[in-house]
């Protein structure tokens, strides 16, 4: 099935990695169906929400049945390219930083931090979670264009800078988490994840917007 990625909502692309984690469970239990009620029930999206994202992709069930988990999750596969290896680098290793690399990612056998970068002299040379550790000066030889995403968590003051450098070696995608707002080229995509106001934003509906 040829699909036009373009047409895809970026919140619908959002939403394809969340349903290819519970079909993964579905799948791991035996469940061979799945209705869009269930399927609602467990990643808490709604099931009209989740019969649209799925339109987009053509007839992926039936009407009465539900879909087919061995389909949903094969095809989900394919268009998410989890049958090819991502390699991710990660740049800061603070406490953060230190985390990811300890977690790498377990539950995803597609996506891998391959190597990391920091300027302390006590943490280049070393190995957190298998994981070697780089000075950042080495980044764009490392690097080699061979990978295309980083994971920045770096001090705020020094993140634009930095990602400038990411940019230089070949880097076409940020997962930003810092709190700083980075400018980058318009080939260059950044996802923000700033913990402190996510938190902010669950407090304020906590307290506006009672359930």
């Amino acid at each position: 099935m040829d699909i036009d990625q373009a047409k895809i909502p970026q919140a619908t692309a959002k939403r394809l990695p969340l349903y290819y984690r519970f079909l993964e469970n579905l799948h791991a239990s035996g469940k061979h169906r799945v209705s869009s009620s269930e399927l609602s029930e467990a990643v808490k999206v709604d099931s009209a929400t989740i019969r649209r994202d799925f339109s987009y992709f053509g007839a992926l069930g039936k009407k009465g049945y539900g879909y087919n988990v061995n389909y949903l999750l094969s095809f989900f596969r394919k268009t998410l390219d989890q049958d090819e290896v991502t390699k991710v680098t990660l740049v800061g290793v603070g406490n953060l930083g230190t985390a990811l690399m300890n977690y790498n990612f377990s539950k995803n056998n597609s996506t891998r931090i391959e190597m990391a970068f920091d300027v302390a002299e006590d943490k280049v040379g070393k190995k957190i979670g298998s994981v070697p550790i780089y000075h950042l000066d080495e980044f764009k030889e490392r690097v080699a264009n061979e990978v295309e995403v980083a994971i920045l968590t770096v001090p705020a003051n020094a993140a634009q800078q930095i990602a400038d450098q990411l940019v230089a070696g070949g880097i076409k995608g940020i997962l930003n988490f810092t709190p700083a707002r980075l400018t980058v080229p318009d080939d260059v995509r950044v996802h923000h994840i700033d913990l402190s106001v996510e938190l902010q934003s669950l407090i304020y509906f906590l307290r506006h917007y009672p359930i």
